[in-house]
Order: C-alpha cells, then structure tokens, then sequence
C-alpha cells in the first residue's frame, strides 16, 4: 500500500474552470519525486490537497490507506511536513532554537529531550551558530534551512517544499541540497514543488510534470 495515494483527483475554484483533472499517483514513504510545471498550473493546490489543506471537488487523498481529513491536522503535520515557499510564513518564535524546540515541547518532551533534538537538528542544517537569533534577521536560505528543521524534529514519514530554491544564490542552493540529501539519508522520502529542474534533478528520483490538468511521469 502505498503511503500517500491520490485517486482520480478533480479540483476547481468556485466560479473557476477545472484546475486539476483525474490525478492519480502514488507516493511510497522514501520517494523522492520533484513536481515541476508552468507557473499557475496548479502544483501548489496539488500539495494542499496532498496537505489535506484543501479538499479536492472530485475524488480523494488517502494517507496511509486512511482519507487524508479523518487526521487531525496536528497529526497530519506530524506524519507529513510542510514547508511553504516562503518560509517566513511558518516562522513566528524568538529564537532559532525556539523555533525548532516549540512543538515538540507541546509534544510533551522533557527539558532534556528537547535540547537534545534542537541540538541534533541545528547540527544537521548548519544553524549551530545562529541557535540564539531572531529568525526573520536570518538570511534567505537559513530561513529555508530553519523551517525544514523545525519540520524535521517531529520525524515526519514525508516532507513537501513549495519552490524551495526560489531567491537563492548559487551557494545558498548548494546549502539547501546538502540539507536535503541528509533527508534522504535519514530515509524520509519528499516532494519538491519547482520550476528549478537542475535543483530537482540533483535531489528527485522521479519527476512529474503538471500541463493542462493532468499530471504526466
């Protein structure tokens, strides 16, 4: 079975013409699939209803062979993570190590437990030296690396990342793809949401293309 399956999908606005038509994929926990597409295609919307942030008109998203909407959404965002394209959307505490550290203190972790993952995550995406700074002075690219290990200490099976690369530099990119290959490593499988192709290339065994409402391999 796989691990996130979508069945004939439909969606559309209200008042809108269908944006997206008959989908059908499955997704197995260490899959590392890039989803590229035009601009204003729908890959963002095929991510939410993957999210279950939005629900499709026709058809349904099943996680782990359940639908996606009988989860409540703190265990959803649990078992699969999602980091938007800007990152500065989910980013809201004090501190970098905060921000790592706030949900697994609602997880119910003791004081040594929490400092232990902050440390272990900090230490994967190279934010040692940033533990103490407000995260909106951080760059770019560290804001990019924040979220995903803010993410990544609640061990999600899965992670999406909506346009990742977007505003990056050359070396800042390089950053993110290290970060991103350590995901791997740890066997947790990911969606790449992009337009970057040399990006998804490097990181996605698989990639899909979205055109026209259908969704091609």
């Amino acid at each position: 079975m796989a691990f996130i399956q979508l069945e004939q999908i439909n969606f559309r606005w209200p008042q809108g013409p269908p944006l997206l038509r008959d989908i059908n994929l499955a997704l197995n926990r260490q899959d590392t699939v890039a989803l590229v597409g035009s601009n204003g295609c729908g890959k963002t919307t095929l991510g939410k209803l993957i999210m279950g942030l939005l629900s499709p008109t026709q058809g349904r998203v099943l996680l782990d062979g359940r639908p996606v909407g009988d989860y409540p959404l703190a265990q959803r965002g649990e078992r699969v993570g999602y980091v938007f394209q800007n990152p500065e959307k989910q980013l809201f505490a004090a501190s970098v190590a905060d921000e790592v550290g706030f949900a697994l203190r609602h997880r119910g972790l003791n004081s040594d437990q929490v400092e232990a993952k902050v440390e272990e995550m900090l230490a994967l995406f190279e934010l040692e030296r940033r533990r103490d700074a407000f995260p909106f002075n951080l760059s770019h690219g560290e804001k990019q690396r924040l979220a995903l290990a803010a993410v990544l200490a609640l061990d999600p099976e899965f992670v999406l990342l909506d346009e990742p690369s977007t505003g990056l530099d050359w070396l800042r990119k390089r950053k993110l793809a290290q970060a991103l290959e350590k995901v791997g490593q740890r066997g947790v499988g990911y969606i790449i949401i992009s337009h970057d192709h040399g990006f998804c290339r490097q990181l996605c065994a698989r990639t899909l293309t979205l055109e026209g409402g259908k969704l091609y391999e």
